[in-house]
This record gives structure tokens, C-alpha cells and sequence, in this order.
């Protein structure tokens, strides 16, 4: 069916006054250079409803396009004037149209209304966003439903309310579309959970924007399959910004990760959490850009790069949050974890590397890491998590963020990373430059079979539902179907399709949308086919990896003074024995997951660990007491 709709110029004297439009011949001609127009003389303001569709313009000039002062080719001479008012009103089957039209012209369409929801943003007398401190604002986000067209004089149906905000990022902080982070807050200036576009209740919100990915998927895509791993990833909404009512173009509106029920849903960890259980967990740690007071360094260098320096970020709770205790506490298990890694019996079914790491959540990571190719997998926004003990324990890879410079052939010397044959692997990224360092846990790890295989048939696993091709293009169509009206307007507003802007690749920029993502699907296939022929590990292992029947830590290992004993299973008695077998330290009935016992008063040397669980089971392991 088709709607009607009124077209509204307004051009100033300070600009040449032509409305002649080149005539374009396809289908999405809208206006054409020789159309009647209604007009009035800006002497004066018009009717302030001059602008609605209802508006009755018969006592308005009319003139054929287009207008000037008189010099030889205009077909509508108006004298000088401060501005003139200009109206057609026209039939058209497709709103997105209007904007193809005006872009055929060489003008830019005016922002009124989408098909996604509109989130605006207002400072107070304009004042600039800056990267910290957060400013005050007021946002309004439209949405009135699927198939419902959101206008920008529509009220804030989702939310209306102050936030603070910021410029967020560094990389993509530094190119023209700004990323924001936001806090929603109430009137006072108190935090406010509110929930967004159908999203868990929160405060703490992102706005990621897109000028660094033209198909607009590559986060998506990434969260997407984490998410259907089964593993917490970032919930996002496509949005259409405006800025003190200057359009911004399509971002990704979505959570904050932090530590929450509907998000990272781990322990909320206080400063009173300082002994047994409760300050076991939780942790969110990255691997990631930092400053000299919000990371800790790592006592071992990577195995594919000796003698470089590793460095671990606090993310959540922040440095200036946690405690002294459970700054050691996480410290001490990063650092027992990093030992018992690079010792030779790092594969030992109880005190081995299985019992700190959660091996499913490291597999679901390195696949998806390979899958996108993501230069940024593992040295930058690598995020880990721990619960407490007595709800899990492990440290878990994820949530997966950051893929913006995934998913394509990068223009820089880097085997791993710059190949168009679908070739390299992301985890080897330390054989190249890489900075942050990342710790390159995988390395190590891929050496114990057992994990490769894990890999392999999870991988192949995955490539029969949700990494076949047919799934991954059904997303990918469904994507562009829906911000296919928008990525019109946002290519006018940053004018980049077809030209190598933000990450550097190696290939031929496409001049239009769909060749972007046609160049995207392409990219895909390519890399999927390269992994089927090279993934890790096999199909059947050669070795049996022993059944882990118990999850157990202990650690600093060796230790000085507070040693921390952590099990998946609850432990009823802890004892430690000296090489002589005489009875050192003990402590009885303790039925809980973990806990702490100071052995500052041992002598030094080597002691023997002996744990006896609820369930009857006991193991036992050695500890050593440093000076």
C-alpha cells in the first residue's frame, strides 16, 4: 500500500538556493527536477505546523523546480531573502526509498524515524562527551514494537531519565563514531536499574558503534555463537543515535559486562568477604590494556615468548575496591594455576591444570577465537571469571567481547593474521607482535591430547548446527534484512563504503552494503574450510584421560604464610604432615568447599597434604614451606 508522505526543505541565504534535483532513471526516483513545489518566503516564520503532512500549504507560492536568484537557469526566480520554506508532498511504497532518493541528489536525508529503535541523547547546553569523567545527560530511547515505525518526536516508551555518560574504548574511542558507556540514574544521581529493549534490569550500559565494521555483524555474530555455546554473552540492540539532534548513525545498544544475576552471574564479592568461602569468589580478571594501578604481573613469561612480561587487569570488582586478602587471593590462585601449567605433570587428574580451569568454557573461547580469527582473542578484552568454590570454583574464559577487527584479512605482518586462504591460528598471535602480551594459556594446554580432542569434537560438533554455513547465513541475512532502511542513512552520515578505513585489510573495500556482506559470508566459508582440514586434536584419543572424580587446590604453592585449600567437593578434614610423619598443622570438621590455615610458624621445607572429604574419599599432595 502505498503512504504519503510531504517532503520539508529549508534552505538559508547563506547557501546557493537550487533544488534541482539530476534526474535519476531507476526505479527510486522520488522527486524530480521538475516538480510543482509550495513555497514560502522566509521574511517571515511560517505556521509552526508547517511541517506535518495535514498542514494546508494553498496559500503558499508554487513554483517548479528548481529555485535560484535569477541567473539563467532556474526555473523559479525568488528574490533574496533570509531562507525559503519548501514543500512537495508525493506517494511512495517503501519508506527507506526517501533516503535513497535524497542520497541520488548528493543531499543528505533528514533524520525523523526507523524501523529500529531511536535512542536520543541531550547534554546539558550541548557539552561535549569526553573519555571520564561521565557527564550528566538526558536520554530517551523509542521503541513501539516489531513492525511499528519509531519516530524522534515520539516520547521515550522504553526509557526517558538521566544518565552519565562517557566516551568508552580506546582504539574505536579514536575514531570518528564515538562508543559511549552509560549509566542509567534516577533523579538524584543515584545508580537506576532499568531494563532496556526487553534486556535484563541494570544501570551500567554500552553504546558500541559500527564505523569500524561496515557489514555491522561482527560483534553480533561472535556473541551470537557464544551465547548459543551456551555461555553468558552480551546481550545487544540495534539502535539509531542522535546526539544533541545530530544524527550518529546505528550502534549496538547492550550490557556492560560486570558482575550481576542477568549477567555474569557469579558471587557478588564485598569488602567484607575476606575469609573462607566468600572470598573465594567472585572475580572478573582480563588480559587487556592497563594502567599501573589496575593490574598485577605475572611471575611466568609465555611459552611461545620468553622473557616477556605478562600482565593481568582487576576488572570487576575494580582495584580500588577489592581487598588487600583478595587482591593475594586471586593473585595466589593465578599464580599457582601458571605453576602448576608449566610443571611437567600439569595433566594430573586431581592437582593438575583441570582442577583451576574450566576446560568446557576454554574450548567454546579457543573455537569461537578461531572461527572469527580475531587478532584481539587472546591479548586484548580477554576476560575470566570465578565463583566461589562452594559454586564451581574453576576459572571459566569469557564472556567473549571485542571482534570488531575480527572476521577479515588484516593488512599487517603477521602470518597468523594476514592470509587470504583462510590460514593462521589466533592463539599463535605471540609469534608475531602482540601488545598487551597475552599469557598464551593455550599453547601449554593444547598439549595435553585430551583438550585437543575435546576441541576437535566440539568444533565438529558445532559445524552441523550452529557454525554449519546455512545457519550462519540465515543470521547474516536476518541482520541486513533488518538494518537494511538504516545503513542507508548511516553510510551518508560517515561516507566509508569502499574505502580501507579503521582496521587495515588487505582486500578490496566493496562500494556497496550488500557487497560487504557478501564479502563477509565469503571470508566465512573460506576460514571454516581451512579449519575443517587443520583443527586441533583428532576425533579419538590415544591416550585415556584419566575420569576426574574430584576438583582440588591448594595454593601458593610454596607458600609463606595463609595457604588456601579449595575443592569442587565439601571438605570435612585438612592435616599437614612433616617428612617425618609427625602431625604439623590440622584442622577438623570444617564441612565447607574451601579453607584458609596460616602455617607462618612451620619450619621450612616439605610437607605432606593430606584432605579427607565429607563423602569418605581422601587425596593427598605435597606443600612447600618457603623461608
Amino acid at each position: 500500500m502505498k503512504k504519503s508522505f510531504l517532503l520539508t526543505l529549508l534552505f538559508s541565504s547563506s547557501f546557493w538556493i537550487f533544488v534541482n534535483s539530476q534526474s535519476v532513471n531507476h526505479w527510486e526516483t522520488a522527486v524530480y527536477n521538475n516538480d510543482i513545489w509550495r513555497y514560502f518566503i522566509g521574511f517571515s516564520e511560517p505556521d509552526a505546523n508547517w511541517r506535518l503532512l495535514s498542514f494546508n500549504d494553498a496559500t503558499w507560492a508554487q513554483g517548479q523546480g528548481g529555485f535560484g536568484y535569477g541567473d539563467s537557469d532556474d526555473n523559479t526566480i525568488i528574490p533574496t531573502c533570509p531562507s525559503v520554506f519548501l514543500q512537495h508532498k508525493f506517494n511512495i511504497p517503501d519508506t527507506a526509498l526517501i533516503a535513497r532518493a535524497l542520497l541520488s541528489t548528493g543531499q543528505e536525508a533528514t533524520f525523523t524515524s526507523s524501523n529500529l529503535p531511536i535512542v536520543v541523547v541531550t547534554t546539558k547546553q550541548g557539552e561535549t562527551i569526553n573519555d571520564e569523567p561521565k557527564i550528566t545527560a538526558d536520554i530517551k530511547i523509542i521503541f513501539n514494537g516489531e513492525g511499528i515505525r519509531n519516530n524522534i518526536s515520539d516520547s521515550g516508551n522504553v526509557y526517558t531519565g538521566k544518565v552519565g555518560i562517557e566516551i568508552r574504548g580506546v582504539y574505536s574511542a579514536s575514531l570518528p563514531q564515538k562508543p559511549y558507556g552509560f549509566e542509567t540514574r534516577d533523579i538524584s544521581g543515584n545508580k537506576l536499574n532499568v531494563s532496556l529493549l526487553g534486556m535484563p534490569p541494570e544501570n551500567d550500559w554500552v553504546l558500541l558503534a559500527n564505523y569500524n565494521d561496515k557489514t555491522f555483524l561482527r560483534n553480533v555474530l561472535a556473541f551470537d555463537i557464544f551465547n548459543k555455546m551456551g555461555n553468558y554473552s552480551t546481550r545487544t540492540r540495534f539502535c539509531e543515535v542522535v546526539l544533541n539532534n545530530e544524527y550518529q548513525g546505528i550502534y549496538l545498544l547492550g550490557e556492560k559486562i560486570k558482575q550481576e544475576s542477568g549477567r555474569v552471574d557469579i558471587a557478588k564479592l564485598k569488602t567484607a568477604d575476606n575469609t573462607g568461602d566468600n572470598l573465594t569468589g567472585g572475580y572478573i580478571i582480563k588480559n587487556d590494556y592497563y594502567t599501573a594501578t589496575d593490574r598485577w604481573k605475572s611471575n611466568f613469561s609465555p611459552l611461545n615468548k620468553p622473557g616477556a612480561e605478562v600482565y593481568f587487569v582487576y576488572y570487576d570488582p575494580k582495584p580500588e575496591v577489592l581487598t588487600e586478602q583478595q587482591k593475594t587471593y586471586i593473585q595466589g590462585f593465578i599464580n599457582t594455576l601458571e605453576t602448576i601449567l608449566y610443571n611437567p605433570s600439569f595433566r594430573a587428574p586431581v592437582f593438575g591444570y583441570k582442577s583451576y580451569i574450566d576446560i568446557n568454557s576454554f574450548a567454546d573461547y579457543f573455537i569461537l577465537g578461531e572461527v572469527t580469527r580475531n587478532v584481539d582473542t587472546y591479548k586484548k578484552s580477554r576476560y575470566f571469571y570465578k565463583n566461589k568454590d562452594s559454586k564451581d570454583g574453576l576459572l571459566h574464559s569469557g564472556p567473549a567481547w571485542d571482534f570488531d577487527w575480527a572476521w577479515r584479512n588484516l593488512l599487517e605482518n603477521c602470518v597468523h593474521f594476514n592470509k587470504t586462504d583462510g590460514s593462521g591460528w589466533a592463539y599463535k598471535i605471540n609469534e608475531c607482535f602482540a601488545w598487551p602480551v597475552p599469557p598464551s594459556w593455550e599453547v601449554r594446554i593444547l598439549q595435553d591430547r585430551a583438550f585437543a580432542n575435546l576441541i576437535y569434537s566440539r568444533y565438529f560438533e558445532l559445524r552441523k548446527t550452529i557454525l554449519s554455513q546455512t545457519q550462519l547465513n540465515h543470521t547474516i541475512d536476518s541482520v541486513a534484512g533488518l538494518i537494511d532502511e538504516a545503513q542507508v542513512r548511516h553510510f551518508q552520515k560517515w561516507k566509508i563504503l569502499g574505502i580501507n578505513v579503521g582496521t587495515p585489510e588487505s582486500d578490496a573495500q566493496p562500494e556497496t552494503f550488500s557487497g560487504e556482506i557478501q564479502k563477509f559470508k565469503n571470508w566465512i566459508s573460506t576460514r571454516l574450510t581451512w579449519l575443517d582440514a587443520n583443527m586441533v586434536g583428532t576425533a579419538t584419543s590415544s591416550e585415556n584421560d584419566p575420569v576426574i572424580q574430584i576438583k582440588c587446590r591448594i595454593f601458593p604453592n610454596p607458600v609463606s604464610d595463609i595457604l588456601y585449600i579449595e575443592s569442587d567437593k565439601e571438605i570435612k578434614n585438612f592435616a599437614l604432615f612433616n617428612i617425618a610423619g609427625v602431625l604439623a598443622e590440622e584442622r577438623i570438621d570444617i564441612c565447607d568447599f574451601s579453607v584458609t590455615t596460616n602455617v607462618a610458624h612451620l619450619h621450612p621445607g616439605i610437607y605432606l597434604a593430606k584432605i579427607l572429604f565429607s563423602s569418605g574419599e581422601i587425596v593427598t599432595t605435597t606443600v612447600v614451606k618457603k623461608y
